[in-house]
């Protein structure tokens, strides 16, 4: 009962048969797919990640014609050392697909708390660009992450969202804090840099359509400590979770008013369960 009781407070009423897609990569495609010793296979990334999300079978607003997603970052801004515009490497992914009519770009000082709110109806995913090597700044995730309910709402209606890496100004990175917290499922990312040898595809990153070929030879910069009920799609030398993909419902975590609501509600519950056994 407490279980049930939990899931109805926290959980949005929506179709059970319509399921989110996500991806999450500590790769960084968007800059490697034009930057680095690997760009095919930066872009055979991106294009597994946005097929995946995008799949009209999942994706209700794809299936329903539109078949434009937005891309965060802050094209903007000024690009530091170490860092590209992440357009061209999205473009340069998806052959027949220019910027501005499969995908627009928008970043907190270009429109994105607008955008944000044009997703399931303008958009149908949401891809969001790397902090380190792309353009994602702290201003740009830190809307996403206060934006997080109406993601969720988005994926549980049948969007789809593909994240690249977050990771931390000591790593040169854009972002200091907040990483991937618009999905409050996801329970940990670390930043980590490291030359990609050795990398390990699992068997649900084959069945995406990537090669071994595709995950090495450039560098990825963050590990999840956790796989958050996704699938693992691969993983660096040591074990460490590089990529996670999966489709389903997004839990909800309560707002504060809502964890009190749900511990009184509890309470009230089980003084009555008390009630009943001492009768």
């Amino acid at each position: 009962m407490f279980v049930l009781l939990a899931s109805l407070l926290a959980v949005p009423a929506v179709d059970a048969d319509v399921m989110g897609s996500i991806f999450l990569t500590g790769h960084d495609p968007d800059f490697h797919a034009n930057e680095g010793a690997n760009a095919l296979g930066a872009q055979h990334i991106n294009q597994a990640a946005i097929n995946f999300i995008m799949n009209p079978t999942f994706n209700p607003f794809v299936a329903g014609g539109d078949k434009q997603f937005l891309f965060v970052e802050c094209d903007t801004c000024p690009v530091p050392a170490g860092h590209v515009d992440g357009v061209p490497g999205i473009n340069g992914s998806l052959p027949g697909f220019p910027a501005g009519t499969t995908f627009e770009t928008h970043g907190a000082a270009d429109g994105l708390a607008t955008a944000l709110t044009q997703l399931g109806t303008k958009y149908s995913a949401i891809v969001i660009g790397s902090d380190f090597g792309g353009m994602l700044t702290q201003a740009d995730l830190s809307l996403l992450d206060a934006d997080s309910a109406g993601i969720v709402s988005f994926l549980n209606n049948g969007g789809g969202l593909y994240a690249m890496a977050e990771t931390a100004p000591a790593e040169n990175g854009l972002a200091s804090t907040g990483f991937y917290g618009f999905l409050p499922f996801v329970v940990s990312a670390s930043p980590l840099n490291l030359a990609e040898t050795g990398y390990t595809l699992t068997p649900f990153g084959v069945s995406l359509g990537l090669t071994t070929t595709d995950i090495n030879g450039n560098f990825s910069h963050n590990v999840f400590t956790s796989a958050g009920g996704l699938n693992i799609v691969d993983l660096n030398p040591g074990k460490e979770i590089v990529s996670l993909a999966g489709r389903g419902k997004v839990p909800v975590v309560p707002e504060p008013g809502s964890v009190v609501l749900l511990g009184s509600v509890l309470l009230v519950v089980g003084a009555l369960v008390r009630r009943k056994i001492k009768a």
